[in-house]
């Protein structure tokens, strides 16, 4: 059994301080991880017809007791509130800035991201069974190891090669929310420690993504802003997917509307194509005109919902096609916006999970104000030797 969730359902603090807004990031990621499971790979219209509806909640595996079996998810246990690979990265992502205890680099994910994926048995809610998180994750994130621990690559260049799709996207919260309120500083750690595992618009995402989080975390911050903040550092076809599917979101305020105008709106920037678990011969090769999919669409989505957690995620999973991580960065945001994860959705996500989702949330608060105070520190120390050679005091 899973701790329970705090009598709030967010920090105790409240949504608005910087530990509700970080526990709503990673609660919220986990719940929208592991609502979109279940529906991953599927189109709307198909997720309609399966549950007799839109899905409004957890539900259980498509195939249901066939799940170790049935093609093409055998044998993952998607679904039942089961969180997927996305979470399970952005965990150890936590872990590792509970080591280092200061800003990442791509040197930080080759000397401890890679060896906790290979070497510390965890619990695969998937797989209903514990296991290495290595025997999980995708092949986009066994690139990892393959390159940094097996290859001996340069950690800044070891994602150059890999596929290009939203697998260093999908657990960079963790950055955005050490650098809550500085959305710059998250793009640019972002990018990185996404070196390590994608290139291309696939590390672009990852740090508009991180970004996004980071200007999530800002007093005041509503879907708007962040949605400015992204385009602000933006590049290439990552900016105007972005652009784009927010323009097309702004002209809806309930996701079932936005379904269709979304999906037409990112197509062009896409390259996987129309049939998800057919992708066209272009997909996930570097381009400078492409983007993801899964940002765009999680940013959309959280404009329709004006912010709303509920509406935003329950949007993303009903979108279908990779919605486990469109739903997870959508509901990241939302948390971080401080619109409350659903009390009983969080319990059950991690009761069926096996996972303590508050502890991440814990443990990287305490690392985000001890880097906060490093930062300060060298600030200073800068402050005082730009001084000393001539430079305008600070401050005056």
């Amino acid at each position: 059994m899973s701790p329970t969730p705090p009598v709030t359902p967010v920090a105790a603090e409240g949504a608005e301080s910087l530990e509700g807004r970080i526990t709503g990031a990673l609660v919220g990621a986990a719940v929208g991880d592991a609502l979109g499971g279940p529906v991953e790979g599927y189109s709307p219209d198909q997720i309609r017809r399966r549950h007799g509806g839109r899905v409004a909640g957890i539900v259980g595996p498509w195939h249901g007791d066939a799940w170790r079996t049935a093609r093409p998810l055998a044998p993952y246990h998607k679904g039942d509130g089961h969180v997927t690979d996305d979470t399970l990265m952005t965990h150890a992502l936590v872990r590792v800035y509970a080591t280092v205890r200061d800003h990442l680099d791509a040197y930080a994910v080759a000397d401890h991201l890679v060896p906790d994926l290979m070497t510390n048995p965890r619990w695969i809610p998937e797989l209903e069974a514990e296991a290495l998180p290595l025997q999980r994750i995708f092949l986009a994130e066994k690139w990892l190891v393959a390159r940094l621990h097996y290859g001996h690559a340069d950690p800044r260049e070891a994602g150059v090669g890999n596929i290009v799709n939203c697998g260093a996207a999908m657990y960079m919260a963790p950055v955005g929310l050490v650098n809550a309120a500085n959305p710059a500083g998250a793009y640019a750690e972002a990018l990185d420690v996404a070196g390590a595992h994608q290139s291309s618009y696939g590390r672009e995402a990852a740090g508009v993504f991180a970004a996004a989080v980071a200007a999530a975390c800002a007093p005041g911050a509503g879907p708007d802003s962040v949605v400015a903040a992204c385009l602000s550092l933006a590049k290439d076809g990552t900016r105007a997917a972005i652009e784009r599917v927010c323009e097309a979101a702004a002209r809806h305020s309930d996701f079932e509307s936005a379904l269709t105008p979304l999906r037409e709106a990112v197509a062009p920037y896409d390259t996987v194509g129309p049939d998800y678990r057919q992708p066209s011969l272009g997909a996930r090769r570097p381009s400078r005109l492409h983007a993801i999919e899964e940002l765009p669409v999680a940013l959309g989505m959280l404009v329709v919902a004006g912010g709303d957690f509920r509406q935003a995620a329950l949007g993303a999973v009903n979108y279908g096609r990779d919605c486990d991580s469109i739903a997870t960065m959508a509901g990241a945001l939302a948390g971080a916006l401080g619109s409350p994860v659903p009390r009983d959705w969080a319990a059950a996500v991690a009761e069926a999970s096996r996972l303590d989702l508050w502890e991440p949330a814990r443990t990287l608060t305490g690392v985000a104000r001890e880097v906060f105070a490093r930062d300060v520190g060298r600030r200073r120390a800068h402050e005082a030797a730009f001084a000393g050679i001539g430079g305008p005091a600070c401050c005056g």
